[in-house]
């Protein structure tokens, strides 16, 4: 682990001589004293002003002990609070005993409250849309069991009905499916087949079979009920022109390991009234989804795994943000594995960075590109080294989004693979031919990387780990990385910054606070620090204080309208105007698995008035300011941010 960045020796021994000496002598004649000293020592160097100058401040937020949740999603709300969801938080037990939790925390208050959470959001999907409200969408409708804990064989089961004369049919949890070799296997919900459909061209009849899937579990235990070819199913119950015409097949039905099942729920959450609010469901169930504001303000839903577990193969669909309801979108067919990062660009086309979180094919999807929603036409971005490590790698629109560029942290290799890689490239999407281009590497190997864009136009840089989920790596038993680092795209180069105390890996998070400070949350260790027993989910909540917040006074944003209009102009008061060199507009993040795909920071044009006052200018494009909430920041020609003030951009 690279040590912290301490202050010269030459330093501490004119600022701390006789304490150093006394814990130095008191240590050697009781070993046990020199932890506490060294621990003093470093406290003591952390805290001085100077440090703290230099490389920040890390310090943990109380947590009321009712309020500990699992954190799985994060976003920034338009009323400054902090929308922490678990939903079941990876917890098999908390989901069948139907406990889902929500907490707000409020950064001005400190304070923490419940919200009711309605089904398992558990590994939804989640954007804004222009009202403010947050999309999340999908989730969990059942938890994977593990193929040494499957006791029965299982399978899906296709019921087909060829009956265009009687309607739809019911079948209850617990129906009855019997092949010709006498295997029996139990439906494990209540489904409905539609009627077939016959359709007549003159003396032609043609029938197309209703159909269904479901879930089925053998009656009797063990490998005995294992089927691995293609079958037909007798549907116990049926009688006469029924068993003919109902019936169900299945391409295999094995003890194999079963994934997570995905939910096709879908809700906005109000800032204001602090609810889930129902909207239409899905087409699809997915679970491990990434979803993506559209110039138009309506969402697209891309990837994830269906409610039997199998990665969607390119069905996507759109969410009418005035209607409050999904369609199919056939036209926007693609296949991506899951939780793929996608960057809204300039011209309303999709880049997608080739970072994604795994389930799916190895080969297939992976490849970065520009993705052009009005055809479907897919460019294909090369240059980008190691793409075998883009599994849990992180990615990010460099500031400002009008530079077009995005940069690629870390990763490691597919699945549960103990290889993770330090590099980053970045591609430059203005170019008339995109290539990624190497960076710079980062300290260690990381996956898990929290990326967070600042008012400065730097890319703060935290938590992950080099092994799976914090596991193994290099000999090391546990793997999690404490170090940060900002990125600084002006040097393309990385500053150092303190270092954190609490590890971070899967599901975990980071965002940026309208005071300019950072929150990181969340951790899902695979094993405890031992390497043998299992992890515990992280809940302490850590807040990080940029190096700006300890240079003195801070501008002051006096006056500022409630409300922008894209391509125009608008005026700001502040004290301070002779020495603001910069204003940027950050949208607020909402985050889950390293990808957020609302995180971007705008430039404003400026111009000085009279009177203390700025004129500034929001761009036209709206896929560089989009519709909706944003942070308006000013900067002076310290470094110093503003705290922010929220504007609604139409």
């Amino acid at each position: 682990m690279k040590p912290r960045p301490r202050p010269s020796l030459a330093r501490r021994m004119a600022s701390g001589t006789v304490a150093v000496v006394v814990l130095a002598v008191v240590a050697f004649a009781n070993r046990p004293v020199l932890a506490a000293g060294t621990e003093a020592l470093h406290n003591y160097n952390i805290n001085r002003q100077s440090y703290k100058q230099k490389y920040g401040h890390w310090a943990k937020l109380p947590v009321p002990q009712g309020f500990r949740v699992n954190a799985i999603h994060a976003a920034l709300l338009s009323t400054g609070k902090v929308l922490i969801v678990a939903g079941s938080g990876n917890n098999r037990e908390q989901f069948e005993a139907g406990t889902f939790r929500t907490v707000l925390y409020d950064p001005r208050t400190d304070e923490f409250s419940e919200v009711d959470t309605p089904t398992d959001v558990f590994c939804a999907g989640h954007s804004f849309l222009p009202n403010g409200n947050l999309l999340i969408a999908g989730g969990t409708k059942s938890y994977e069991v593990l193929e040494k804990d499957v006791k029965r064989a299982g399978g899906v089961m296709k019921i087909k009905n060829e009956s265009p004369d009687h309607g739809a049919r019911k079948f209850v949890k617990g129906t009855t499916f019997r092949s010709a070799a006498g295997h029996e296997y139990k439906s494990r919900q209540t489904v409905t087949v539609p009627a077939a459909r016959k359709v007549v061209h003159g003396p032609h009849v043609a029938i197309t079979a209703g159909e269904v899937e479901v879930f089925v579990d053998a009656v009797r235990a063990g490998d005995a009920s294992v089927v691995r070819d293609g079958a037909q199913y007798r549907i116990e119950g049926l009688t006469g022109s029924d068993a003919t015409n109902l019936y169900g097949v299945s391409d295999k039905i094995t003890r194999e390991k079963q994934e997570y099942g995905g939910d096709k729920t879908s809700y906005e959450f109000d800032p204001r009234t602090e609810r889930y609010q129902r909207t239409g469901d899905m087409v699809e169930h997915r679970w491990y989804p990434t979803l993506v504001t559209m110039t138009d303000g309506d969402v697209l839903a891309v990837s994830g795994l269906d409610q039997f577990g199998r990665i969607l193969p390119g069905r996507n669909e759109v969410y009418d943000a005035s209607k409050r309801t999904w369609s199919e979108s056939k036209k926007h067919e693609r296949y991506f594995p899951t939780y793929p990062s996608l960057h809204q660009m300039a011209d309303g086309r999709i880049f997608y960075s080739g970072a994604n979180s795994g389930y799916g094919s190895d080969q297939e999807g992976r490849t970065p590109g520009i993705w052009s929603l009005d055809d479907n036409r897919f460019q294909p971005v090369p240059g980008l080294r190691q793409p075998e490590l883009n599994e849990t790698a992180t990615s990010v629109l460099l500031p400002p989004a009008q530079e077009q560029q995005v940069m690629i942290f870390g990763g490691g290799g597919v699945g549960d693979s103990p290889i993770s890689t330090a590099r980053t490239d970045i591609v430059d999407l203005k170019a008339r031919k995109p290539v990624y281009r190497p960076g710079p590497d980062l300290p260690k190997p990381a996956r898990y990387l929290s990326t967070v864009v600042l008012p400065d136009d730097t890319v703060f840089t935290s938590g992950g780990s080099s092994g799976y989920r914090g596991g193994p790596y290099r000999g090391q038993t546990r793997s999690d990385l404490f170090n940060a680092q900002f990125y600084v795209p002006s040097t393309n180069s990385f500053r150092t910054a303190a270092e954190s105390t609490v590890g971070r890996n899967y599901h975990s998070e980071a965002i940026l606070l309208p005071d300019g400070r950072l929150i990181t949350l969340g951790s899902d260790p695979l094993y405890d620090r031992s390497g043998e027993a299992p992890g515990t989910f992280e809940q302490r909540i850590e807040v990080y204080s940029p190096p700006y917040l300890f240079k003195g006074e801070r501008p002051v944003i006096a006056d500022a309208p409630g409300e922008v209009t894209r391509g125009g102009a608008f005026t700001v008061a502040t004290p301070q105007a002779d020495r603001i060199r910069s204003a940027r507009l950050l949208r607020p993040s909402s985050v889950t698995h390293g990808t957020d795909t609302d995180q971007r920071s705008v430039a404003l044009g400026l111009k000085r008035s009279a009177g203390g006052r700025l004129e500034l200018r929001v761009p036209r494009e709206a896929g560089i300011a989009s519709s909706g909430w944003h942070m308006l920041f000013l900067v002076d020609d310290q470094g110093r941010p503003s705290v922010a003030r929220w504007l609604k951009v139409r």
